[in-house]
């Protein structure tokens, strides 16, 4: 039986019935909205709801009303537009420091932003199975934790592990925290990193947030301001790759000119190159010269050749030569 006595809570039934059920191609006649208002057990006469319906269109709702069929009420537009809520399960599902379960938990909430019709064209975008994805549920909860400490200007205190060739996790230091201001945090290569300044070392750091444990927040303020402040975030992470810190130098680089899009993408759009030749360009760029980089140069093939400095060229040099002498000796 129908329950009068809801009547104060019809109009935000209406709400939820307007956000979940309806978008353009699904409006809700009044005679319909009357017959799920009583689902929830509420009676609704053909004027209060018309009253209803101005309410929320006075509140801010953008209620519309389609006369062509299918005819009816419906919400013309939600907080988020279907594409950028496509945008946002693309985001989340390729992430891969978001774990499985936590990104299923996200787009299921992000679902609930559109109407249940337009939900489903999110679920076809959906692939998040044996996709790889961080292992540590925690990391979720460690982002805000580090945010939170960097707005109260406090040190935290955690635990750092590294994975083992019997795929086990191994605390680094022995098991001994890490004391550290935390600064920044960038999500570089797929993955998120704190930018901080140890107490112990001195140095600014950066640790993979997945790999921290047992985050504390201290009472103490943070350090290091001023070494934080000479440092430039986003040149650091152009120049390092994967995160793989080395000494930072200036290089010549010739690429074929096929090459110019990676280029910009690695080094950004200011990055210095000049024509060499009909079919080269020559880069000025500054790296941190380490094996991911080298790996990377190796991924571009023959087109590309380190000019300068010659002691970096000769690197990268003994660098294919040790790759090219694990395959000569048969092991």
């Amino acid at each position: 039986m129908a329950r009068s006595s809801n009547q104060k809570e019809k109009i935000l039934f209406l709400m939820r019935l307007f956000h979940e059920e309806t978008d353009a191609m699904h409006p809700l006649s009044r005679k319909q909205l009357e017959e799920k208002l009583l689902e929830y057990g509420i009676q609704a006469e053909r004027k209060s709801l018309y009253n209803d319906i101005e309410t929320l269109k006075k509140f801010g709702m953008d209620i519309a009303y389609r006369k062509e069929r299918p005819e009816g009420y419906f919400l013309q537009s939600h907080e988020f537009e279907l594409a950028e809520l496509k945008l946002l399960v693309d985001a989340v599902q390729s992430s891969r420091f978001i774990t499985e379960s936590k990104s299923n938990s996200l787009i299921r909430k992000i679902e609930s932003m559109a109407s249940k019709y337009e939900a489903k064209q999110l679920q076809r975008q959906v692939v998040v199975a044996n996709r790889i994805k961080a292992m540590n549920e925690s990391i979720y909860y460690n982002i805000d934790k580090i945010y939170a400490s960097i707005a109260s200007n406090q040190q935290i205190l955690f635990r750092y592990f590294e994975w083992t060739i019997e795929k086990t996790t191994r605390l680094k230091k022995g098991g001994e925290p890490y004391q550290v201001s935390p600064w920044a945090l960038t999500w570089d290569d797929e993955n998120y990193y704190l930018i901080g300044y140890d107490v112990d070392a001195g140095i600014l750091k950066h640790f993979r947030v997945d790999k921290m444990l047992d985050i504390e927040t201290l009472g103490e303020p943070r350090v290091g301001k001023e070494e934080f402040g000479r440092f430039d975030l986003a040149h650091y992470t152009k120049k390092t790759f994967g995160m793989f810190g080395g000494e930072e130098e200036t290089l010549r680089i010739r690429f074929h000119n096929k090459y110019i899009g990676v280029v910009i993408d690695r080094f950004g759009k200011d990055v210095s190159v000049r024509p060499d030749g009909e079919e080269s360009f020559t880069a000025r760029v500054d790296v941190a010269v380490s094996g991911q980089f080298f790996g990377w140069l190796t991924g571009l093939g023959k087109d590309v050749r380190i000019l300068s400095p010659v002691y970096v060229a000769d690197m990268y040099l003994d660098f294919l030569k040790e790759i090219t002498g694990a395959y000569d000796s048969g092991e």
